[in-house]
């Protein structure tokens, strides 16, 4: 095309406006032309030009493929993707380009001016924005149209989208770091040749000669493998933020620059193996790095991936059929086979088997599922054929409200990495500042070396691993406590679990395991033990109390009961065989024998016949996490609204240091707030609606994964496996982030305090720098992800 390449109209001599397509320079005939390509290229839709029939018109048009945004505005589409909440439009973003701190804040402040955007949290570690705006203003598509305004391509996360971008991200990664170790190694071979001190009596005319072969090799580079900073450092300027790719890429540019001259005029030293060298190393680093956040941020995403496309229902006329997962609706019967995942979150109807919850809970053991218990999607259905009735849509099941509070807790920001952001930007102004000084100053002292002077302190100094030392830490913790069975759903959890020195338990359901039990049988009367037995059972068979529980693997078929009826606060009568019973609460039957202990009486026409004592069993891990807490310094309550003797008797058997019993919601968050007042730092745990106050007035607070769906709403993290010593695991790994995240800092900032006044004073030549400067970052990566093995 011999034209404008977007529009074929002739271009205007004297006027060059150029933009670069699959590495060629292609021209355009005006300023607007290339606006549209570069909106077009930007977005994501450069294959418009590859597959276009004829020219686009003139850019007053938009072509239809720069349109397809408006197709996220329709409501069938935004169903995989978009939830509602609290009267607005929420959605998780995949955002390509960003490379550091600075990235998400010059996103988060353009975003915020559009009307009707309400919040937008960016995380660079996991590559992801959280989007809520008011349809009412603003539609989706203008949403994603303002992030390519800035340079960044952003598209709704959907996992397999996500797999197929990052792919062919690695590709792009593999092939100019490819380029670039390739011209390394050839610019150095040459590059020996030019050293004089190596060989001082070389011929002027060789030394030439391999200056420009190692100008040439040096191109590519430059042009290809480094434009990715180029790019970056651009849309920075262009939006007036500064990020840490602008001074790598003025100090890439400035060596070669400076070589080039020295090669075109014969005078000075040339850089030309520092420059390639530079691009691999740095590039290697980000590659290194985006494998890094892969694997920070992929335990959650993987957890949709495990949900199977495909699903089996059973119709109305008994026949069967395969559906789109995404597409089961409550109430709809879908078939599993054995070894097959579970595709949402449903009842079984038919059927006894074990269930491989190890994907939420972190527990790898199947556990046992029978009729009328419920399964989750993603789940694997580990020996026998299942029947299941649909509980809820893929969009509402469990797992997806994981991720999404996963992601909540990734996006929120602690004050240490809002700290760490907010440094890393004016420590890249600090720098500029301190390279210009460097560079006046040997200008007086030594005019030949400040230029070079000046490029090592442009190098040595750059904030990489200064920006990557929290956000890298924090996710990769939030990945391996997820992995462990604890969903951290607030991001001050890592902040604050390290300063804890009280541990606040609800008893019921927290400690305890929540399930009333038979402990022991007292006869009074003519009855034996199973007699009196199956009486309460029969009597209890239609109750849906937790006492009636402990009585179930009693009945027996052959006891009817004739009118019953169940008396509020007290019990249930009825009648069986003629005879007439009552089973109930001890001030109720028989308030002489009244105990502490939780027990009910059976009573006919005579008196009691029997007493039945229960007891809620105490959770295997308990005692072991009381003694760890004690032995960490950490002081124990027990915050219960139980006014029995079954609170003393846990608070004893554990060793508590403090009982606070018959206390309502308001006395359990009064108790919080006195500790405060004590300069206590609490954790307060709980499962009940009556613990959702405390939990949410806690420092820091955790849902039993039983627990009820307001307490897990009010709590900082949710344990997926009713298993307390997640508990420790989460203080154990929060303490260890914390530290990693101090030595990330101290090491970024003890290398710029060592390097800086090096590289100033002259004692550190550019190609050490640029190696120092890769090898710093490097570091920072490392120490962080040695946090997934704990």
């Amino acid at each position: 095309m011999n034209g404008c390449f977007h529009c074929g109209e002739a271009i205007p001599s004297g006027r060059r406006f150029l933009l670069e397509l699959d590495g060629t320079a292609q021209p355009f005939c005006c300023p607007g032309c290339l606006a549209v390509a570069e909106t077009i290229i930007d977005c994501g839709l450069a294959s418009y030009y590859q597959h276009r029939t004829a020219p686009a018109p003139k850019a007053d048009a938009v072509p239809d493929e720069l349109k397809q945004l408006q197709h996220y505005d329709l409501a069938e589409i935004q169903q995989d993707f978009v939830i509602d909440k609290d009267n607005l439009k929420e959605v998780q973003l995949s955002i390509s380009g960003l490379s550091c701190a600075a990235c998400a804040w010059l996103i988060e402040r353009h975003l915020t001016r559009v009307p009707g955007v309400v919040l937008i949290q960016v995380n660079t570690t996991t590559e992801r924005a959280r989007l809520r705006w008011d349809e009412k203003l603003t539609s989706l598509s203008q949403l994603l149209s303002a992030f390519a305004g800035i340079g960044y391509q952003a598209r709704p996360f959907q996992p397999h989208q996500q797999e197929q971008l990052y792919n062919k991200e690695v590709k792009a990664y593999l092939l100019r770091m490819g380029v670039a170790g390739i011209a390394s190694m050839q610019v150095m071979m040459v590059a020996i040749a030019l050293y004089d001190d190596l060989f001082p009596s070389t011929d002027a005319g060789l030394v030439e000669y391999f200056r420009w072969i190692s100008l040439w090799l040096c191109v590519p580079v430059m042009g290809y493998s480094a434009l990715p900073f180029y790019r970056n450092a651009w849309r920075g300027l262009k939006n007036r933020t500064l990020n840490m790719d602008l001074p790598v890429s003025l100090a890439m540019i400035f060596a070669f620059v400076a070589s080039v001259y020295a090669t075109l005029t014969n005078t000075g030293d040339v850089y030309y193996e520092c420059v390639s060298m530079f691009a691999f190393l740095l590039l290697t680093g980000r590659f290194l790095e985006m494998r890094a956040k892969r694997r920070a941020s992929e335990t959650t995403a993987n957890l949709t991936l495990l949900v199977p496309m495909m699903a089996r229902i059973e119709a109305d006329d008994g026949s069967e059929q395969e559906v789109a997962a995404k597409t089961l609706q409550p109430g709809q019967v879908i078939l599993v086979a054995p070894g097959s995942q579970i595709p949402a979150d449903a009842d079984i109807i038919d059927g006894s088997t074990s269930i491989d919850e190890s994907m939420l809970t972190g527990e790898h053991l199947p556990v046992i599922r029978h009729a009328g218990d419920t399964v989750f999607a993603g789940t694997t259905n580990v020996e026998s054929p299942l029947r299941l009735r649909v509980l809820r849509t893929l969009g509402e099941a469990r797992v997806s409200e994981i991720l999404r509070a996963q992601d909540d807790a990734l996006l929120e920001k602690p004050k240490v990495a809002i700290l760490a952001d907010q440094l890393s930007r004016y420590f890249v102004a600090a720098l500029l500042l301190v390279t210009l000084a460097t560079y006046v100053v040997w200008l007086q002292v030594d005019a030949d070396k400040a230029f070079w002077v000046m490029l090592s302190v442009l190098v040595a100094t750059c904030p990489c691993a200064l920006s990557l030392a929290t956000p890298t830490a924090l996710t990769v913790a939030t990945s391996r406590l997820s992995r462990s069975g604890v969903l951290v759903r607030r991001a001050h959890v890592l902040d604050t679990l390290p300063k804890i020195n009280r541990v606040v338990f609800d008893k019921t359901g927290t400690l305890t395991r929540g399930e009333i039990t038979l402990s022991s049988t007292r006869l009074y009367g003519n009855l034996n033990e199973s007699q009196a037995l199956a009486i309460a059972a029969a009597l209890e068979a239609q109750s849906e109390h937790p006492i009636a529980r402990a009585f179930s693997g009693f009945r027996r078929q052959d006891l009817v009961v004739n009118n019953r009826d169940n008396q509020v606060g007290r019990g249930v009568t009825g009648t069986i065989s003629g005879d007439f019973w009552r089973l109930g609460s001890g001030a109720w039957l028989a308030p002489e024998q009244q105990t502490e202990d939780l027990s009910v009486y059976l009573a006919n026409d005579d008196g009691v016949v029997a007493r039945f004592s229960l007891s809620d069993p105490l959770r295997d891990e308990a005692a072991a996490l009381i003694q760890a807490c004690h032995e960490q310094g950490i002081a124990t309550t027990i915050l219960t609204g139980d006014s029995s003797g079954q609170a003393e008797r846990v608070a004893e058997q554990l060793g508590v240091n403090k009982l606070v019993k018959h206390a309502s919601p308001d006395d359990k968050l009064a108790y919080l707030r006195d500790c405060d007042k004590a300069g206590e730092t609490c954790l307060m745990v709980g499962d009940g609606i009556n613990d959702a106050p405390v939990l949410a007035g806690a420092h820091v607070s955790f849902a039993m994964a039983g627990g009820t769906d307001i307490a897990k709403n009010s709590a900082d993290a949710i344990m997926l496996a009713d298993d307390l010593r997640h508990i420790m695991t989460a203080r154990h790994v929060s303490t260890r982030c914390r530290t990693v995240i101090k030595q990330n800092f101290s090491w970024a900032l003890g290398y710029n305090a060592i390097i800086l006044p090096l590289a100033a004073t002259g004692h550190v030549s550019p190609w050490v720098a640029m190696a120092g400067m890769s090898v710093s970052s490097l570091i920072v990566m490392t120490n962080s992800l040695r946090l997934s093995r704990l």
